[in-house]
């Protein structure tokens, strides 16, 4: 039973990849720099890693919002949310999959007479507007110093577009590994109050429960990349704005940069060791943050070439994901309480001790499963590597006739 529950957390996920991390490798798709393939390839391995290593920094903000205290409950935040975003998803809108798991959540406070910490919600907002706003800044100030070396470094254009493509494959996996880290708890946050898993050791190293969790989420998440990616990154990288290679370079790395500043807890760590106010670690909307990032370069280079009705009903999703988030949560809700008669969560009294609602797997069993997980996802990579290295084989091949073909004609 707990299986089942958890297939909406796998959807919601499935969702992100298909939305909100296209947009790593958006720009660089869009301008014809990278092909999906490889992107999704890169994309989908790195946001694992950055799921299960450093996935544990935000999921406390959004338990601060609401602690949903029964698994029927995560269950169905989860596929409230994973539905709003799939159908924003099918008109092609980025819309972010954190405004629909915050409004799914305060829709779960409202059914049950929670309170909504209106102080972690305003620090989650702030960031709605913080987000794309630094992230246009850091894409001027990047575009602005890799003009600026590519005019005095007068590298030739084909050795400088050959530096581009190597620049954004390793921004792009770095971006990737930043939304793992910050977006898993979108995806499985509502679900670690409920799950009490045996620690897994793995010899070499041990995953927690929620590590284990996070890594279920995060191949959610890349099967999501693959499978669906490819429309939305259209739309950010084609649709939006016309992008030069080093803008496509810039837009992906200025994103990256803000995603690891929200959650990095390493980072937030120090700056509290200096004196400094702690960095909020808050998942925040890389639909957001990747098209001001876009928008700074566009404004930059003049705003001639920006396309304001795709930006308009990119602004409509925005607004629309958790308000329509929310009330599909609160309906969904009452039908699985009062129709269903499954606990979807109760209020919280202070000095009562919560213990989340558990049946069906027990906590060995589900370390279990993940061990098999893990063994089929070592196979499957390695089937993938050997698929994709004899398809460059073939592609080189077919490359080094054609201009032996080319050659023998002129000749």
């Amino acid at each position: 039973m707990i299986l089942f529950f958890l297939t909406s957390g796998l959807f919601l996920g499935w969702s992100l990849g298909a939305n909100d991390a296209s947009n790593i490798f958006g720009s660089a798709v869009g301008s014809k720099m990278i092909t999906f393939r490889r992107a999704a390839i890169i994309a989908s391995i790195a946001v694992i890693l950055g799921a299960v290593i450093q996935g544990a920094g935000t999921s406390d903000t959004l338990g601060n919002l609401g602690s949903v205290n029964a698994i029927g409950g995560s269950f169905t935040l989860a596929l409230a949310a994973a539905v709003t975003v799939y159908s924003m998803t099918k008109f092609s809108l980025p819309v972010s999959t954190t405004q629909a798991i915050v409004g799914a959540i305060i829709g779960w406070n409202l059914f049950t007479g929670n309170a909504t910490d209106t102080g972690t919600l305003s620090k989650i907002i702030v960031t709605w507007v913080s987000g794309p706003v630094l992230g246009a800044l850091f894409a001027v100030l990047l575009y602005m110093l890799i003009t600026k070396f590519k005019k005095r470094a007068r590298i030739h254009l084909i050795t400088f577009e050959s530096y581009l493509k190597i620049g954004l494959i390793i921004v792009g996996a770095f971006g990737a590994y930043s939304l793992g880290a910050n977006n898993i708890a979108n995806v499985m946050g509502v679900f670690v109050p409920a799950f009490n898993l045996q620690e897994l050791n793995l010899g070499l190293f041990s995953l927690s429960s929620n590590q284990q969790l996070f890594l279920i989420g995060g191949i959610a998440i890349s099967v999501g990349i693959i499978t669906y990616s490819k429309r939305v990154m259209d739309t950010i990288g084609g649709n939006i704005v016309e992008l030069t290679s080093e803008a496509a370079l810039v837009v992906v790395l200025a994103q990256s940069l803000v995603l690891f500043i929200f959650s990095s807890t390493a980072l937030s760590n120090l700056m509290v060791r200096i004196g400094l106010p702690p960095i909020p670690l808050v998942p925040v909307s890389s639909s957001q943050v990747i098209v001001g990032c876009v928008i700074g370069i566009g404004l930059y280079r003049g705003a001639r070439n920006i396309n304001y009705k795709i930006l308009g009903e990119i602004g409509i999703g925005w607004i629309a994901t958790p308000v329509v988030s929310g009330i599909t949560a609160f309906l969904s809700l009452f039908f699985m309480k009062n129709i269903f008669n499954i606990e979807v969560g109760h209020k919280i009294i202070e000095g009562v001790p919560e213990s989340a609602l558990m049946t069906g797997v027990t906590g060995n069993d589900m370390s279990e499963i993940v061990k098999y997980l893990l063994f089929g996802i070592l196979i499957a990579g390695i089937i993938l590597i050997i698929y994709y290295y004899l398809l460059e084989r073939k592609k080189t091949r077919e490359l080094k006739l054609s201009e032996e073909k080319f050659w023998k004609y002129l000749k």
